[in-house]
């Protein structure tokens, strides 16, 4: 079982929607959170220690962690899904482009 953490800024529409969609896969234990002091569900240490992976939405997400986190992340994969605030909390849209890149880069065969 691997431990995923998905990160975007509010916690509102990306990362719970990660979340949600990889909630019942049977190789992880998915958590979301967000960079923002606004987000619903605001990132901290222990999040950061839980995770085996974490899966940003940007880049700026991934500055945002690394500037107040860094010592924490130094043994932990980070990576960028590259997908931009233009959706709805389980836009069909969205809901795919999580399905395909993540499963790529987890190395996932099934959903």
């Amino acid at each position: 079982m691997r431990n995923i953490l998905f990160v975007c800024s509010r916690n509102q529409w990306r990362s719970p929607t990660a979340e949600q969609v990889w909630r019942r896969h049977p190789e992880l234990s998915v958590r979301s959170a967000g960079t923002s002091p606004k987000a619903r569900k605001t990132i901290g240490p222990a999040d950061l220690r839980w995770a085996d992976v974490i899966l940003v939405m940007e880049d700026k997400h991934k500055h945002r962690l690394m500037a107040d986190y860094g010592r924490l992340l130094q043994h932990k994969q980070v990576h960028v899904l590259d997908i931009p605030d233009d959706y709805q909390y389980m836009d069909p849209e969205l809901v795919e482009i999580l399905q395909t890149s993540v499963a790529c880069l987890l190395e996932l065969t099934n959903f």
